[in-house]
């Protein structure tokens, strides 16, 4: 397998390299828009005899049925199909705006299709190479949703280290206060830090107390916007980005997923119908 013909765009470590303190500005006009845009396909003749990609297409389409239906997560297995039928799945599903990495163990990567709730989801072994390779049809990933073995609450301790942030401490309680509660009642909570006056030794230490989970979101449509999961179950940090990579809104959220990272039903109902429009020519009779 070729780890270079898989669309996945890495985040992570390094990533993030935006201070959290800036202060707010309007909003620039976007540079770029994310869009639809249908893949290239090779000629009919080329693809009729990969009988594996024929097959993760057969699959596909039934499973988006079945999510539309169900609101049920589909998973199918591609890590023993060979490598022609491989890169013409990647050529199928390209490159989405959204990208996952996972630093757990196992360490896994996923990057959402052109296609939204459409995702390709890729573990990796001790080595660095790829182990399993995942197609997955949900709002969400199963990695972003599965629960850790080790979370904590958040610290929202006094000691002599937060004597210097006492703007900070509120907000740590308030987050503990607000989980449990997202616990017990399902409710969630929203904290913009952009409108408070925050100094960046406070946002330091507000991060250094929520500490940082194994998960970091990239979005890229109007600008761009990170999700970073915390050491606490459901408290999330996400940052949005103008056009010209300038922080403009900075929060904290309470929720099992922040809603920018989640595809919408009806987003998913349309993939549907772009995927049947992009294989008719190649398998008029279904995949």
């Amino acid at each position: 397998m070729n780890i270079n013909d898989i669309p996945v765009r890495v985040v992570g470590p390094g990533s993030q390299q935006s201070k959290l303190g800036e202060a707010p500005s309007y909003i620039d006009m976007p540079g770029d828009m994310a869009r639809y845009d249908p893949p290239l396909m090779p000629a009919p003749e080329e693809v009729l005899h990969l009988a594996d990609a024929s097959a993760a297409m057969r699959w596909l389409k039934s499973a988006l049925v079945d999510c539309n239906n169900t609101q049920h997560r589909q998973l199918a297995n591609l890590t023993q199909i060979d490598d022609d039928s491989r890169k013409l799945v990647n050529q199928i599903l390209g490159e989405g705006e959204v990208s996952i990495t996972y630093d757990g163990t196992p360490r896994a990567k996923v990057q959402e299709s052109v296609l939204a709730g459409i995702w390709r989801t890729f573990y990796f072994d001790d080595d660095g190479e790829v182990a399993i390779d995942l197609l997955e049809v949900a709002a969400v990933p199963h990695i972003v949703t599965a629960k850790r073995e080790k979370t904590q609450p958040v610290d929202a301790t006094q000691n002599a280290s937060s004597l210097d942030v006492q703007n900070a401490m509120p907000i740590l309680v308030e987050l503990e206060d607000r989980r449990r509660d997202f616990e017990r009642s399902g409710n969630t909570h929203s904290i913009n830090l952009t409108l408070l006056p925050l100094t960046q030794t406070e946002l330091e230490f507000i991060d250094e107390r929520l500490g940082r989970g194994p998960i970091d979101v990239l979005s890229r449509a109007y600008g761009k916007c990170e999700v970073i999961s915390t050491q606490s179950d459901n408290v999330w940090w996400v940052r949005y980005f103008n056009s010209m990579g300038k922080l403009i809104l900075n929060t904290l959220e309470v929720t099992d997923v922040p809603q920018v990272v989640v595809a919408a039903a009806e987003d998913i109902r349309d993939s549907a119908d772009r995927l049947s429009e992009i294989l008719l020519p190649y398998w008029p009779d279904g995949a």
